[in-house]
């Protein structure tokens, strides 16, 4: 296993953030494309465009020995045309620019026909909520899922790995492995982000076996977050306040190593080994009690001590 950065919270310039990811002896990116990244180190555009502006692009990262690990594209193609229309412009380049993985989240759809906002269903009551989700998968999810996989394919992706965040119809191994069976594509996987099991109650180790045991572990984010003892206790994990209310929130997004510390992290990268996993964990900062540099600084030193670099 391998350290790389997601850089989208690097807020640099594209050379200055090849310079800092060299300076830290990081060897691979995972670069976002768009959607609900502002995509701050690459045109999508401008590379499907232009074969001298990918070249340009390429060559200044390999001058640094630094490899493009995975393209990103996390965004809801399941509810939104624009993001839909990202997505497979992301698959495009990834063609173009000979990537294998993308990483991206699986999309959440409306509740019924003719809807307009996405709803993230997380009970079994009242009844209704079984027709939304009937709807969601066997009408909406399962269809556009079966077509991005045949383009992924025709596109030379080996690998989507969805992110199990909140707020999508893939949020957990269950139903990543749910999509991949009901689409009948082993393309699909997860992207295990330790983070958002935390908030929700999960286990990653657990998870991390169950996608082992599936051979659908495709990506990992090293990523952590803390629930708040002064509030969780009350309230329980479900929060809706936005992220920069930290001081008052159940459960925050920290730095590596600010919410579990390096000993977790180690037992949580052997156990990924042991289930087949030895590919890159790409650091994914989003602490905003810290200043960015100093958080990306901070995770690094956690994973690069518990990865044994």
């Amino acid at each position: 296993m391998r350290l790389a950065v997601k850089t989208c919270t690097l807020d640099m310039s594209y050379p200055d953030m090849l310079d800092f990811c060299q300076a830290q002896d990081i060897h691979a990116l995972e670069i976002g494309t768009g959607n609900w990244s502002v995509a701050p180190h690459i045109d999508l555009d401008g590379m499907l465009d232009s074969e001298r502006t990918r070249k340009r692009w390429m060559d200044e990262m390999r001058a640094r020995d630094i490899e493009l690990c995975a393209l990103n594209c996390s965004g809801n193609p399941l509810a939104y045309a624009h993001d839909m229309e990202v997505t497979e412009k992301t698959f495009r380049l990834a063609e173009l620019l000979d990537v294998r993985k993308i990483v991206m989240m699986s999309g959440l759809p409306v509740g019924r026909k003719g809807d307009q906002t996405p709803v993230w269903i997380t009970t079994s009551w009242p009844p209704e909520t079984q027709n939304i989700l009937a709807y969601q998968w066997e009408e909406v999810a399962i269809p556009a899922w079966r077509r991005l996989a045949e383009l992924a394919h025709n596109c030379g992706i080996e690998r989507i790995a969805l992110e199990n965040h909140g707020m999508q119809l893939v949020y957990n191994p269950e139903t990543c492995l749910r999509l991949r069976d009901a689409v009948g594509d082993d393309i699909i996987g997860m992207n295990l982000d330790p983070s958002h099991l935390f908030w929700m109650g999960g286990d990653p180790m657990e998870a991390a076996r169950v996608l082992g045991e599936h051979h659908a572990l495709y990506h990992v984010h090293g990523k952590d977050s803390r629930t708040e003892r002064r509030y969780i206790g009350p309230n329980g994990v479900l929060d809706t306040k936005p992220i920069d209310a930290y001081a008052s929130r159940s459960w925050n997004y920290v730095a590596v190593g600010a919410g579990h510390g390096v000993q977790w992290w180690m037992e949580f990268f052997s156990v990924c080994r042991m289930s087949g996993y030895d590919d890159v964990v790409s650091l994914e900062m989003e602490d905003l009690t810290l200043p960015m540099l100093e958080g990306h600084l901070a995770s690094l030193r956690t994973l690069k001590e518990a990865l044994v670099l």
